[in-house]
């Protein structure tokens, strides 16, 4: 019954991903960068690495940027999504289990969006061939700081809330 209530509660996590990534698609943001999103979903996957860990984590960002690419239509943003989920999720694993002293779950939400940029933009370099596109980094890292630290902090309200429902695999000492 418990792995039940799990791969449930997974579903959900991925279900929400991807109806957060497809309202995110639909939001027109005035930033300076184009393309630059909020990166909501990506709340997801960190709350998933937080409450149940990396293995989850990966699982559920690999399914919600198929299931995203399935439900628009576009396989080209599935290696965008997909290169940026993988190296996002490796990335916020890396840090928030060998440097838990140091980064809150804001700096590990910031590196995971730093990852997800340098993905993005090293998957638009090679599938156009083209290393300028490289110079537009710059502006994704920095909007970076700004939805890294969103996404962290939203991440921390929510993983103390499923304390309460998951209190065995949720580490919330170090939230």
């Amino acid at each position: 019954m418990k792995n039940l209530r799990k791969l449930v509660f997974l579903s959900l996590l991925v279900s929400l991903g991807l109806a957060l990534s497809i309202l995110e698609s639909f939001m027109p943001i005035p930033f300076i960068a184009p393309g630059a999103k909020l990166g909501l979903s990506n709340m997801v996957v960190l709350i998933t690495l937080v409450v149940f860990g990396f293995k989850e984590a990966l699982v559920v960002g690999i399914l919600k940027s198929i299931l995203f690419s399935l439900a628009t239509g576009s396989i080209s943003s599935l290696f965008y999504s997909l290169s940026g989920a993988i190296l996002s999720c490796i990335t916020m694993y890396i840090v928030y289990s060998y440097f838990p002293n140091i980064y809150s779950l804001i700096g590990v939400s910031i590196f995971g969006a730093v990852a997800h940029n340098i993905a993005q933009v090293s998957v638009a370099s090679l599938m156009m061939k083209n290393l300028k596109i490289f110079s537009y980094l710059p502006v994704l890292l920095l909007t970076s700081l700004f939805t890294g630290y969103f996404v962290g902090l939203s991440s921390i309200f929510i993983s103390k809330n499923l304390k309460k429902n998951f209190p065995n695999n949720c580490d919330t000492s170090r939230i």
